[in-house]
């Protein structure tokens, strides 16, 4: 099973449809920031050029999207925000919006809030032999939260929670400079940067092993 997860769109899908086999891909991944401080018709418009390549999707809102655009995703059925998916032996969760920032964004939570989203995506498929976190704000103190002046802006709650749970991955996007991978523990932490400056993630899955690699098109 192959999985191509995207993120930081902008209501600009960059080179998209140019990533090997996209089409083909069991499931396409958005992990935030469809639109640009765009509602659920700007969202649309993104899902819906999506779907002309891969319609097989799931998409967490952004701290950038506006509210609605979650609510967009829930009535499409393809939200991964505080839900959980099971791929073979691989559950797949997700959470989205962010952990509070300097510009009170449309999307943003307390750490306590996200700490329960995380949780209720997890125990949907905690059963699951692997997982993989799918996170719209990276983890704190990684080189995937880093913004240009060096200072961390990441989540303490997904930082905390990674510690505890382990998870194989964390593929995560928001800070658009810190395309990166890194490790807290067991757990690989992967930020694929914006989908236009090239850069996708790649999932494969196959029986018992999985793997998550930064790639760029």
């Amino acid at each position: 099973m192959r999985v191509v997860v995207i993120g930081d769109v902008h209501m600009d899908l960059g080179n998209f449809a140019k990533i090997p086999a996209v089409g083909t891909a069991d499931t396409i991944i958005i992990s935030g920031d469809i639109t640009n401080y765009g509602s659920r018709t700007a969202a649309r418009e993104i899902i819906t050029a999506v779907r002309t390549v891969n319609d097989r999707i799931l998409a967490l809102p952004g701290n950038l999207d506006e509210k609605d655009v979650a609510d967009y995703l829930e009535e499409e059925s393809i939200s991964l925000h505080g839900r959980g998916r099971l791929f073979d032996n691989v559950g797949i969760f997700g959470v989205g919006g962010s952990n509070p920032t300097p510009f009170n964004t449309p999307i943003e939570y307390s750490e306590e809030e996200l700490q329960l989203f995380l949780e209720q995506g997890y125990n949907q498929v905690k059963n699951a032999p692997h997982h993989i976190l799918v996170s719209h704000t990276p983890p704190l103190k990684t080189k995937a939260d880093r913004i240009s002046n060096g200072v961390h802006v990441g989540s303490k709650a997904v930082r905390a929670f990674i510690e505890n749970h382990q998870p194989a991955f964390c593929l995560c996007g928001h800070i658009h400079e810190a395309r990166s991978s890194d490790r807290i523990g067991n757990t690989r932490i992967i930020n694929s940067g914006m989908i236009r400056d090239s850069g996708w993630i790649e999932v494969l899955i196959d029986n018992d092993t999985v793997n998550a690699s930064l790639q760029t098109i």
